[in-house]
């Protein structure tokens, strides 16, 4: 039987603040099983002294809810963008100041390598995650986030946005969280580097 491909929801997708979501939508998308269950984007706000693995799902559930100020609408910080299609919570973005995310700062090898970068420079942002939820991906989701990425960044000050998305859409679901090459040339963001062959750096500047 052949698998009929399913039809792009990208005309119909709707982005706002995820502070503007009630928390019950943000779990709905990452579920209850599998790598976004389990992350709850947490893998790059790792404090000092912290190991993924050393505290509960709850815990990072309850970060995650406090990240982004779920429930309560208005003009204040959040951490992402929440994607619904025909008002169904469908995919998650993590967009803010790259200084909030301390394990990219602090550990990962990728942002920097083979170029100078102020690390505390707050006017730089970056997407870290891109999340579509089960049964929504491959129809222009994310192609939809990282575009009103770009756009939250340039209306919240940003600088500069920055993404580190893999090099090939060959990979397992679990990498491709960071989102692809094609995904943020789409969005207007250019590659300014290539530190392995599997990841890239790119960037635009407003």
């Amino acid at each position: 039987m052949t698998r009929r491909a399913q039809a792009p929801v990208e005309a119909t997708v709707e982005v706002v603040p995820a502070n503007e979501v009630a928390c019950a939508d943000l779990q709905t998308i990452f579920g209850d099983r599998g790598q976004g269950s389990r992350c709850q984007c947490q893998r790059y706000k790792l404090r000092p002294g912290e190991s993924f693995a050393g505290f509960p799902v709850e815990e990072r559930v309850h970060r995650l809810r406090e990240q982004t100020d779920c429930g309560n609408p208005g003009p204040g910080p959040t951490s992402g963008l929440v994607a619904f299609a025909d008002g169904d919570p469908v995919g998650w973005c993590a967009v803010e100041p790259r200084t909030a995310y301390e394990g990219l700062v602090r550990n990962q090898r990728v942002p920097w390598l083979g170029r100078t970068a102020d690390k505390d420079d707050a006017s730089i942002w970056a997407v870290t995650c891109i999340f579509v939820r089960t049964g929504h991906r491959r129809q222009g989701v994310s192609r939809v986030l990282a575009r009103a990425a770009a756009d939250f960044a340039r209306q919240r000050g940003a600088r500069a946005l920055e993404a580190y998305p893999m090099t090939t859409t060959n990979a397992i679901d679990e990498e491709l969280h960071v989102g692809t090459v094609g995904v943020f040339a789409e969005a207007g963001l250019a590659e300014i580097g290539r530190p392995t062959l599997r990841r890239a750096v790119m960037r635009i500047d407003f």
